[in-house]
């Protein structure tokens, strides 16, 4: 620095005599402050009025009936319900909520066996979070079952629940019935709406990356544009079996996603132009939109311009196939080519579920993380004399759930949420008499959760505080004195969750975040193979070879999302594992750039350009399976080692992808670029 420039520093940061300088107040890390930050989610009115209805119809016919104690079990299984309804198919959520109250009804029946057994109860406890720790990486169906079969063992376990032993899985699967009850109401006058509300969504995403292309806003649209479709993809066929060729209406809105996938492709040839496309091209996609929504059928008129680059001739070309698809009234079920995969039969998929989680390392170890933390609260409470003991292993069960986020910001963020939800609790607690007084009180508190699980998981725990304790309060008779206990017990399960299961296991970053980052370069390495592999001999293998492709980059881009998803998770962490996240980030942007890069590079050749050699697709398929390696391995991004100096030709189509490898490569080792 020179001596001018530091003068010039010194006057600028210079204190004016007679003034102290102000210390800046301390703030809360970033991390903490993202969890407690609402987001801008709509409120979800629907739910609302099924969960004010849900939980406060059981405990009114309890009272009613003179049996609070069951009114109250019933509202506790409606509560589960109305936590795991989240899917927007109806179909979906048949099995979101139907399945879920099973493994929870085995939970309590369970639990309610080695109620009062001591060491018994203990092993026990811990054996079922083993198992619901491993079952919880099946999907997000298995999740929720494993935390309902866990949630209601710990509750049969921990309170004297009416007898006979049948009494409280009965009454708590009427609860999470009733939910499913309710949300079905709307199936006869909706029908297929949220298929085709998703199928329609796509279309205007990808009518967003349209626009964008060739400017800054291109990336963030087509993420977005990955998510609709795969949110559209799992709603048209994620629980379909053998309906798609006794649905129409399915039928219909798979050939409609089909053909969507072409113009996916084509984006990013556009983006890569440089410069943003003629309007015509995403106002045309936009009305395709309309159609999906409106159900329009008849013939379609295109007024698009005359292409003249090859990805204008590519988007022309897909959107003159696309249009009259999506107005075809009724496209033969044969005829559908299924761009995924159709899914294989459920026992088939049930078999392939059980084997990949009893065979997989991470399915052990978050289950056996599990079981440690529920294994050390509950030998806690049995050698401690704690108030409601049961609220320290609940509390661990809801904490310790990497799907659902970080367990450093899960923790932090439930005791937050927590003591405002005691807030409530100790004001309804202190001054609403027992009685029917408490079924308007429970239907505005019940209410409060859809509204507020929307905002982030600290608000979700204070909106579900207050109704907890209100029926622990029907089942105990308490009162005001279960809110010390509740808050104790939470901050001692929020502790072991912190302890045990997380800072005992630092590596969990690797397994979660490292491998899944080096499956999806591998993945892009046999993207390129695929994509540029040697030119099958007849028109059946040029159409499975394409099929492949297509299910290859569909593979890739969904891996993506969710190492994408478990990095924003991550970045929530304190450090390291919050700084190490952040390290390796520019490497996902960049796979996803070669991904974008490699289906541009395909769109050119399909459209005139010369196709590649084949040396040169195996070096570049090579260069990132090093990359892989080294992901593999390094613990920073700088100790990655850079693909050995090769001579390439600046005229192929591989160029861009080869320039995104580079990249990719020299981020890691700028030293090395």
């Amino acid at each position: 620095m020179s001596t001018e420039h530091r003068e010039r520093s010194d006057r600028a940061h210079r204190i004016p005599s007679g003034r102290r300088a102000r210390p800046h107040p301390p703030a809360p890390p970033a991390w903490l402050l993202s969890g407690l930050r609402p987001e801008a989610a709509p409120i979800p009115w629907a739910a609302v009025a099924r969960a004010a209805v849900a939980l406060s119809a059981p405990l009114a016919a309890g009272f009613a009936l003179d049996e609070p104690e069951y009114g109250a079990l019933v509202s506790m299984g409606a509560l589960s319900g109305v936590i795991g309804d989240t899917a927007d198919a109806y179909r979906m959520r048949v099995l979101n909520i139907a399945v879920p109250q099973f493994f929870g009804a085995v939970g309590v029946t369970l639990g309610t066996l080695v109620f009062g057994h001591g060491w018994v109860a203990v092993g026990a406890l811990t054996l079922i979070a083993l198992v619901s720790g491993m079952i919880s990486s099946i999907g997000t169906v298995a999740s929720v079952s494993g935390l309902l079969l866990l949630l209601n063992a710990v509750v049969g376990a921990g309170l004297p629940l009416p007898r006979p032993w049948w009494a409280a899985p009965l009454l708590l699967a009427a609860g999470g019935l009733f939910v499913l009850a309710l949300t079905l109401l709307g199936w006869p006058l909706r029908g297929r709406q949220p298929e085709r509300a998703a199928v329609a969504a796509t279309y205007r995403a990808l009518a967003d990356a349209l626009e964008a292309a060739g400017g800054p806003d291109y990336d963030e649209r087509r993420r977005r544009l990955t998510q609709t479709l795969n949110q559209a993809y799992d709603l048209v066929l994620g629980r379909r079996a053998r309906v798609h060729g006794r649905s129409p209406a399915l039928v219909r809105m798979l050939a409609q996603l089909n053909v969507v996938v072409p113009l996916v492709e084509a984006a990013p040839a556009a983006h890569l132009r440089g410069r943003p496309l003629p309007p015509a091209y995403p106002a045309a996609v936009r009305e395709l939109a309309r159609a999906v929504e409106e159900g329009r059928t008849g013939t379609p008129v295109l007024d698009l311009p005359a292409p003249a680059t090859r990805a204008e001739r590519a988007l022309d070309a897909a959107l003159r196939h696309a249009a009259p698809v999506v107005h075809l009234a009724d496209p033969l079920p044969h005829s559908v080519d299924d761009k995924l995969g159709r899914p294989a039969a459920l026992t088939v998929r049930a078999r392939r579920a059980v084997r990949d989680m009893a065979l997989s390392p991470a399915s052990w170890r978050y289950g056996l993380r599990l079981a440690l933390c529920i294994g050390i609260a509950q030998s806690l409470v049995s050698l401690v004399p704690v108030e409601r003991s049961y609220w320290v292993a609940l509390t661990v069960t809801f904490v310790l759930k990497p799907d659902f986020g970080s367990v450093f910001s899960r923790a932090v963020l439930r005791a937050v949420g927590t003591a405002g939800g005691l807030v409530v609790a100790a004001a309804v607690l202190a001054e609403v008499p027992r009685g029917w007084w408490d079924v308007p009180v429970m239907a505005v508190l019940a209410a409060l959760i859809p509204a507020f699980s929307a905002k982030g998981y600290a608000f979700q725990t204070a909106a579900i505080t207050p109704v907890i304790l209100l029926l622990s309060d029907l089942l105990n008779h308490q009162g005001f004195d279960l809110i010390r206990p509740r808050l104790v017990d939470s901050l001692i399960g929020c502790a072991i969750a912190l302890v045990a299961g997380y800072l005992l296991w630092p590596e969990s970053w690797r397994s979660r975040i490292g491998d899944r980052l080096a499956d999806a370069v591998d993945d892009a390495a046999r993207y390129v193979e695929r994509a540029f592999g040697p030119r099958p001999a007849t028109e059946a293998g040029l159409r499975a070879a394409r099929t492949a492709r297509l299910q290859a980059r569909r593979r890739i881009y969904r891996d993506l999302s969710g190492v994408r998803s478990e990095f924003q998770r991550a970045l929530t962490e304190p450090p390291p594992a919050g700084t190490r996240a952040a390290a390796w980030w520019p490497l996902v942007v960049a796979v996803e750039r070669v991904v974008d890069a490699t289906t541009a590079a395909r769109v050119r050749v399909n459209h005139g350009a010369p196709p590649p050699g084949q040396d040169e697709v195996e070096a570049l398929s090579a260069d990132l399976r090093t990359l892989a390696a080294g992901v593999r391995t390094a613990r920073t991004p700088d100790r990655l080692e850079p693909p050995p100096e090769r001579s390439w030709d600046e005229e192929s189509v591989l160029a861009p992808v080869r320039h995104e490898v580079a990249a990719a490569h020299g981020f890691a080792s700028p030293e090395r670029a």
